[in-house]
């Protein structure tokens, strides 16, 4: 990935370039510029990131508060998954572990349509759920912590090349409910990357190799957004380590007793209408 002033240079020299008189002399390499020109700029109208214009790979992952984490894990997939509905996108999942009472552990999904990662991207953080626990026979209030990961589809393999040697590759069948998986092939893959200790896991597809496709754009998407939080500087972790999400690193509050309010503890923004947050109106959070 180049940095906003490399993007700015590269523009002008093919600017330059385009002003010579031998510019159209090699038609291949002219057209080739142009287009490059034209994605450069495009870039730049995005703020620098070519993937805001893109789908958007979902994982909410559950983490401290048990049951209620769980289910707060379906809250939201739910969440997002209306308000998809509402801007006409499509949603398909890619991967999940699913509990007894219909909660999720962890659950992965790929969300399509026009613009979604730049409008989703900033919902990437710990969101955190207060309660009265329904699991509780005590009626006992409850916060839970879930990890919401959003992450960019990358459709360019050459962007983010990947060692095999660095890859460590394994097949399971793809689970379902019921023990239903029994006469399944061998079609779910996990990848791990050994040098970062990232990983995907897809079962989703209908192939084993679609799920190894699938899983590797993920854990390309995972390493490209490692690599630009090391470049600038910035803490950023990407495991999906379920002690880490917890008190004190919450981007959202969800509090539904004793009182109703949605915040955004980065942007101060706070809704009351916490019902309404949790079946899929995130405009006031998401600026669309």
């Amino acid at each position: 990935m180049s940095s906003p002033e490399d993007i700015q240079k590269r523009i002008a020299e093919i600017e330059t370039a385009m002003q010579d008189a031998e510019f159209w002399s090699d038609k291949g390499r002219a057209q080739g510029m142009v287009k490059e020109l034209q994605e450069l700029k495009a870039q730049v109208e995005s703020g620098g990131d070519p993937y805001v214009r893109g789908n958007a790979i979902i994982t909410i992952v559950a983490g401290a508060g048990g049951d209620d984490a769980e289910d707060f894990a379906h809250m939201l997939l739910e969440m997002y998954r209306k308000y998809s509905e509402s801007r006409g996108w499509g949603m398909r999942q890619l991967h999940a572990n699913e509990n007894d009472h219909g909660g999720y552990r962890n659950v992965s999904v790929e969300i399509e349509g026009k613009g979604v990662y730049g409008v989703l991207k900033n919902e990437y953080g710990v969101h955190r759920l207060v309660r009265i626990s329904p699991f509780n026979a005590s009626k006992k209030r409850q916060t839970s912590f879930v990890l919401v990961e959003v992450l960019p589809v990358i459709d360019k393999v050459s962007q983010t090349e990947i060692p095999e040697s660095d890859l460590e590759i394994s097949y399971a069948r793809s689970s379902g409910p019921g023990g239903q998986n029994v006469n399944k092939r061998e079609t779910a893959v996990r990848i791990v990357h050994t040098p970062t200790g990232l990983s995907a896991h897809v079962d989703g597809e209908r192939t084993q190799g679609a799920n190894k496709e699938k899983a590797l754009a993920i854990l390309r998407a995972k390493i490209l957004r490692q690599m630009e939080a090391e470049r600038k500087e910035t803490v950023a972790d990407l495991s999906t380590n379920a002690s880490k999400i917890e008190w004190g690193s919450q981007i959202r509050s969800y509090v539904l007793h004793p009182y109703k309010l949605v915040k955004d503890h980065r942007s101060g923004v706070e809704v009351h209408d916490a019902e309404r947050v949790l079946e899929g109106d995130l405009s006031a959070f998401v600026g669309v």
